[in-house]
């Protein structure tokens, strides 16, 4: 192990889930590139050392812009979530094709930044995309630039996340003979952070729809709410939808972890997808914190979670604030990666630099 600051370049950043996560484990965070205003000013005010670049990766000028923005830095690791909506492999060009561009923005950072690492992250479903196409390609070509690949589907709860969120996770290392190795998971599913672990010492907001800056209500219960508060006084991003009252009304018909299945017959039949009228269950980790759709609620209060407690479910600490409108903030923190399970794999990574 060394004490040096490895310098990070962070693709496609959002509002800083992985640079969050890179940063705890003593990473120094030269850069956050992304094409979204309002999770930017939520990843510039909360990386205080970092700078933020607005940026579209799928033009190639953007890498004009970053050289400028590391100004000669050495760059010693590039990580990333490039979106893969629209991935195709049809037509001749297969890999190349112009709606792959995102992803092949990061392949394009390593080629021209050479780092003695990377690190790409993705939904689980690109491992088997076109029979497992898209993974061989990406693993081909970075191992014909001389980096030792090795890839997991790896879930969050495994390293202190209450939430079971499941994500493909590729870790190329420049001419190593050695293959990173992911870590061992910290907790087995016996003990899980659960949601109540997670958010029961927050304001119910029973009686109250809550401020953007509050105050906590109380002390905090558990060990992974004290990690989360740190030496924090003020409490953000707690405030609740103002429901209407059918909306609250058929909530509380669901029970704790039950979901639209749990609902008497003609009762929130407008919504009967896999997800729908889902209450979080106290007991375990939350599913999948999405991106804000309305179709989750708290274990125990009859409404949506709050973005505070969304953060918390995916280990953001309470010191970091987000930025623009609510339905902004709750795509910012869906999209995340969970800060505890980026520390993790990057502590883990120290091992090969």
């Amino acid at each position: 192990m060394t004490n040096k600051k490895y310098k990070v370049l962070d693709l496609f950043c959002g509002c800083g889930g992985l640079s969050k996560g890179y940063e705890m484990a003593g990473y120094d965070i030269l850069l956050g590139v992304d094409f979204n205003k309002p999770a930017l000013e939520t990843y510039q005010k909360n990386h205080k050392g970092s700078k933020a670049l607005y940026a579209d990766l799928s033009d190639d000028k953007a890498f004009d812009e970053i050289d400028n923005a590391v100004k000669g830095n050495k760059i010693d690791v590039v990580i990333g979530g490039p979106p893969c909506q629209g991935f195709s492999l049809t037509g001749r060009r297969q890999f190349d094709d112009s709606r792959n561009k995102l992803y092949l923005a990061m392949i394009e950072a390593v080629r021209r930044y050479n780092p003695k690492a990377f690190m790409i992250e993705n939904v689980p479903g690109m491992a088997t995309l076109y029979n497992g196409e898209v993974k061989a390609e990406i693993l081909k070509r970075f191992t014909e630039m001389g980096y030792k690949m090795n890839f997991k589907i790896v879930c969050a709860a495994d390293y202190g996340v209450p939430q079971m969120r499941r994500r493909l996770v590729f870790i190329g290392i420049k001419d190593s003979e050695q293959e990173y190795q992911f870590p061992q998971p910290y907790l087995l599913p016996d003990n899980y952070v659960t949601c109540k672990d997670a958010i029961s010492d927050l304001p119910s907001l029973v009686d109250e729809l809550g401020d953007e800056i509050s105050s906590y209500s109380g002390e905090p219960q558990t060990d992974y709410q004290k990690m989360m508060r740190g030496n924090n006084k003020l409490l953000y991003n707690h405030v609740a939808v103002n429901h209407k009252d059918f909306v609250k009304a058929t909530i509380a018909l669901v029970p704790d972890g039950g979901n639209y299945k749990d609902l008497p017959g003609g009762v929130g039949e407008s919504r009967k997808f896999h997800v729908a009228w889902t209450r979080y269950c106290s007991y375990k980790p939350s599913g999948t914190i999405d991106t804000g759709h309305r179709n989750h609620f708290h274990y125990k209060w009859n409404r949506c979670p709050t973005v505070r407690e969304n953060a918390r479910l995916q280990s953001f600490p309470d010191d970091f604030v987000f930025y623009g409108n609510r339905t902004q903030q709750n795509r910012q923190v869906g999209n995340a990666v969970p800060p505890l399970m980026a520390k993790a794999i990057a502590e883990e990574l120290k091992k090969y630099l």
